[in-house]
Order: structure tokens, then C-alpha cells, then sequence
């Protein structure tokens, strides 16, 4: 199996090639601190590893990274866009407005730049999974995260549009929506995060869905069901509820 993987240098995505890498694949690692990469690719032996240093903002750095691991593995059976961002943001902030436009550049064009070096081939090929992560933050808006629930709920439906595009070609699309890993993204969270998977076994179900290519999948199961619950709650209920929860830090 040839895995193509980003944000890979920590968290879910460092989760995720140790994974792979243990089950005998051949890893694309793609990510920003080249440093960790190196060190986790060494790591990671005797697999066969390839490092790409890269932002996901940046398609040249994906189109370059695709193609010479195309050209040397062959195509990917599994592309996974895993690179993304969290931080807290205010729209009546005016220091905030950057913070906005990388956390959607990141999550949401990150996306789409690290599948298109592929989509074309995989349908060619009638063969191949591309799974995004979202998020269980993309169901519902919160105070403070607009710009990170955003994105994931833009994430989703980019995801869903992709798969209905590829329908019938072979190419499955998986969109997977985690609730609370420990992560570095989370450790600054100052609010309870009930039902926190360590990334070990999230990588294991997010790679069990992958595997399964199910459309859409929320994990844990205990955050499934919940996420069902949250998007059949009235508005006013919600927004009565929501906005007492504590907000997610701003970069100050």
C-alpha cells in the first residue's frame, strides 16, 4: 500500500504514519517543519519512507511533492489531508482577520491542493481513497471558533460535493470527522473535552474507516452520537447553551 499523508510531523498525522509504517507501506510524509519529518521518518525504519517539507497553502509545494512520488512509488492507493490548524478568533478583532485567512487557507485549500496532484490519475486508474479530516467542530457553530468550525464545515461540504463528483469512477472519498484527540491542537483547549481518544487509537479507526471507504465517519462512537443530537437541537436552545462555553485562546 503507497500512503500519502499530510500534516504528518505531529499529532493525528504523526499517529497515522507510525500506523501505516507498521503495517508495512510506503509513506509520503508532508508537512511543515522539515526537522520532524527527518526524525520521524528515521524513526519509522526500516519503512520506506519519502519527506516532503511544504505548506498545504502552497499547491506548488503539493504539485512538486505528488510528482515525485508518482514518479517513484507509483500512485498513491490512499491520499489523506490531515494538515490543519486551530486557533481561537474574534470578527471584531482586527488582529484577527490573518488568523481567519490561515485557518481556511489551511484547512479547507490545504485540502484541496493535496488531492489535486491525484484525482485525475485515480480516475484514470478507477482506483484510489481520498480522505479528509475534518471535524465534529464543522456540525455546529461555537463562540470564539468561527473561523475553525468554519472551515471545518466548509471542509465537510467540499468533501461531499468531491464524492458525489467521483461517484461511478472507482475513486472513494471519506470524510472523517474526529471529536477531541490529545493533540497539540487541543492542549491549550480550556474547556472539558469529554470522550478524548489518544492519537494511537484514533489513528487505528480513522485508518479502519479509510480502509472500509465510508463515506462519512465520526469518531469516537460516543461523539457520533452525539453530533446527531447537537445538529437536531433548536436554534434557540443552542445558542442559549453555546454561548455560556468557553472560548478557545486567541493568539495575543
Amino acid at each position: 500500500m503507497r500512503v500519502f499523508l499530510t500534516g504528518a510531523s505531529s499529532g493525528l498525522g504523526e499517529a497515522l504514519a507510525r500506523h501505516y509504517a507498521a503495517s508495512g507501506a510506503i509513506l509520503a510524509l508532508f508537512a511543515r517543519r522539515e526537522a520532524e519529518l527527518t526524525h520521524l521518518a528515521a524513526a519509522l525504519a526500516p519503512a520506506t519512507v519519502a519527506t516532503y517539507a511544504g505548506d498545504v497553502r502552497e499547491p506548488a509545494d503539493l504539485a512538486r511533492a505528488g510528482a515525485d512520488f508518482i514518479a517513484r512509488f507509483g500512485l498513491p492507493d490512499v491520499v489523506i489531508a490531515n494538515a490543519g490548524i486551530s486557533r481561537g478568533a474574534l470578527t471584531d478583532e482586527p488582529d484577527d482577520l490573518p488568523t481567519f485567512r490561515a485557518i481556511f487557507e489551511t484547512n479547507v485549500l490545504g485540502m484541496v491542493h493535496t488531492f489535486a496532484p491525484f484525482v485525475r490519475a485515480m480516475r484514470k486508474a478507477r482506483r484510489g481513497t481520498l480522505a479528509g479530516i475534518a471535524s465534529v467542530a464543522g456540525f455546529r457553530g461555537l463562540p470564539g471558533s468561527g473561523a475553525y468550525c468554519g472551515s471545518k464545515s466548509a471542509a465537510i461540504t467540499y468533501l461531499e460535493s468531491l464524492r458525489v463528483e467521483l461517484r461511478g469512477t472507482g475513486v472513494a472519498v471519506v470524510t472523517v470527522c474526529p471529536g477531541f484527540i490529545e493533540t497539540p491542537l487541543t492542549a491549550r483547549n480550556p474547556y472539558r473535552m469529554p470522550f478524548l481518544l489518544g492519537p494511537d487509537e484514533a489513528a487505528r479507526l480513522v485508518a479502519r474507516a479509510v480502509a472500509r471507504r465510508k463515506r462519512f465517519y465520526v469518531l469516537p462512537w460516543q461523539m457520533a452520537l452525539l453530533g446527531k443530537v447537537l445538529r437536531c437541537v433548536p436554534r434557540p436552545l443552542f445558542d442559549r447553551v453555546a454561548a455560556r462555553r468557553e472560548r478557545k485562546p486567541r493568539d495575543e
